[in-house]
């Protein structure tokens, strides 16, 4: 029932471990998020400079009009596939730190069960009843965790095809509109 030094320092190697991961996740995915963000300045820049010379050049209001709608388009895209990838980012991140804490989680009933088990043996007699119960609560907190896991792994599922489906639709609608106004 005692700890020894050597199981000590094994635990503690595993949680810096741990956090070794969630740190480098994090980074990864600060870094990938920087990288979007200045490669969504840069030809946000490169576009503004493009269409102030366009609108520019412009002599009267039906080219005006015209030029409007040619710069729209666009812009909408490129604001679409920004959002996909911060979403796409996002996404991937917390599916790896799921993945890290579902781990730890697994760990952690290891480590009770084989503590309850060490309880049970070294427990007065007549101490079963009780022994029995923790296992039942933390069956049940598992069950509940399992459940609650599966059904936030839908609501994602659900979440990614809407976006998919309401990004799609915009893109869409868009290119109908722009192909109506040039018709």
């Amino acid at each position: 029932m005692y700890t020894t030094p050597e199981q000590l320092n094994s635990a503690n190697k595993a949680n810096v471990e741990t956090l070794l991961t969630i740190a480098n996740t994090a980074f990864a995915s600060a870094e990938r998020l920087a990288a979007l963000n200045l490669n969504t300045a840069r030809v946000l820049l490169e576009d503004a400079v493009g269409n102030a010379k366009a609108l520019m050049s412009v002599k009267d209001v039906q080219g005006f009009m015209g030029m409007q709608t040619t710069l729209t388009q666009p812009t909408l895209e490129k604001a679409v596939a920004y959002s996909r990838s911060v979403y796409e980012i996002a996404t991937q991140t917390q599916e790896e730190l799921g993945k890290v804490f579902e781990g730890q989680f697994a760990e952690m009933n290891k480590n009770v069960s084989t503590a309850l088990d060490q309880a049970a043996k070294n427990a007065p007699a007549g101490s079963d009843v009780a022994v029995a119960a923790v296992k039942s609560a933390i069956a049940a907190a598992n069950s509940a965790y399992d459940s609650m896991s599966k059904a936030a792994r839908q609501v994602a599922e659900m979440t990614e095809a809407n976006v998919a489906a309401a990004t799609s639709a915009t893109v869409k609608a868009v290119g109908a509109a722009k192909a109506k106004k040039a018709a």
